[in-house]
């Protein structure tokens, strides 16, 4: 028996769309289904002012095929130059609605990220007093923590005492991965929010070792154990107003994936939705997959919710294509090991 699924036009609070050959091909495969993104700013050279976040926007903009309607929302990306002024500025003009850090070294295109966080003060003062959320890469780059510690160490050592310096700074603590992570969240007030990703509600480091190193699951921060997993898919799924999706789609051509040292990143635009309905049905919270996806997320960003809405049926099973083809090569779309059988109808 067929059954039917409708919800508000979802919002992607955290995707990569890169530029150019890339932006072109990737870009309908969040539009098709997603009404807004939370835009990453780490091109190469990454966004770092409002002239260059209005430039990227239109560039965004001049490669949405005729027909479909999607609004990037702009971030810009922190440095140890950043103006305040420029920030508020941007701000203020409705443009930008975050500023993105990343530790330096954290992950693909953060080498201009922040080393000396003293250095970023004034900007941080500044975003606490508009209220302009500051997106967190929570990692630290420190080579004597183990990969897969990196993000319980940047709690205690950055991100808490960043927040303690600076009352009042509203934090999205993005693609979190952690039990710790969640933990953390829960015990903060409604000036901290998280988002999850979809590949990180299904698989876990196992998926990526064993059997042989497979190089399409493999992302930053990287995936941890089945126990934080189980974390990650229990608070996605628990209705919190806290928790909401941003997917990190993260499209890299296959020669770069399939490589000596392949970039991080799984992209996820094309059958996002499908899988968290798969997921959330499976978590009997098929109810709560509209304030995960389409209400949690605006709230935070203090967006009305997208007027729009989105229907899902569940019968056969759903034939995704295994690669996307771009100008910058193919595009390998993540692959969860089993068989979905929700569809975003057209």
């Amino acid at each position: 028996m067929t059954q039917t699924l409708t919800l508000r036009r979802p919002d992607d609070m955290h995707l990569h769309l890169r530029d150019g050959a890339m932006l072109e091909a990737v870009l309908p495969e969040t539009a098709r289904h997603f009404a807004r993104a939370i835009i990453m700013p780490n091109l190469v050279p990454p966004v770092v002012t409002a002239a260059q976040a209005a430039a990227y926007r239109d560039r965004i903009l001049a490669a949405l095929p005729e027909g479909m309607t999607f609004e990037p929302l702009m971030t810009l990306y922190l440095t140890e130059a950043t103006d305040p002024a420029d920030v508020a500025a941007a701000h203020a003009s409705g443009l930008v609605k975050a500023v993105k850090l990343y530790p330096a070294g954290a992950t693909t295109n953060s080498q201009s990220g922040v080393r000396d966080f003293d250095k970023v003060r004034a900007v941080l003062e500044k975003m606490a007093e508009i209220g302009l959320p500051l997106c967190v890469h929570g990692e630290v780059t420190d080579p004597a923590v183990d990969i897969f510690d990196r993000e319980a160490v940047f709690i205690d050592r950055v991100l808490d005492p960043v927040r303690r310096a600076t009352p009042g700074l509203r934090v999205v603590m993005e693609h979190i991965t952690t039990k710790d992570g969640v933990d953390y969240a829960r015990a903060q007030g409604d000036d901290l929010g998280a988002t999850i990703t979809t590949h990180h509600l299904i698989i876990n480091r196992n998926h990526i070792l064993v059997g042989g190193i497979k190089p399409h699951y493999y992302c930053l921060p990287v995936a941890k154990r089945e126990l934080h997993r189980l974390a990650l898919r229990e608070a996605a799924t628990s209705g919190e107003a806290r928790f909401f999706l941003g997917t990190d789609s993260a499209p890299h051509p296959d020669h770069l994936k399939e490589h000596a040292c392949g970039c991080a990143g799984c992209f996820t635009a094309t059958n996002t939705m499908s899988l968290l309905a798969h997921v959330f049905e499976e978590e009997s919270a098929l109810h709560r997959l509209e304030a995960f996806t389409s209400l949690n997320g605006a709230a935070f960003y203090r967006l009305s919710p997208n007027p729009g809405t989105l229907t899902l049926t569940k019968g056969e099973p759903v034939a995704f294509p295994a690669k996307i083809e771009t100008g910058a090569g193919p595009v390998t779309v993540f692959d969860p090991g089993f068989a979905t059988h929700w569809k975003v109808q057209d």
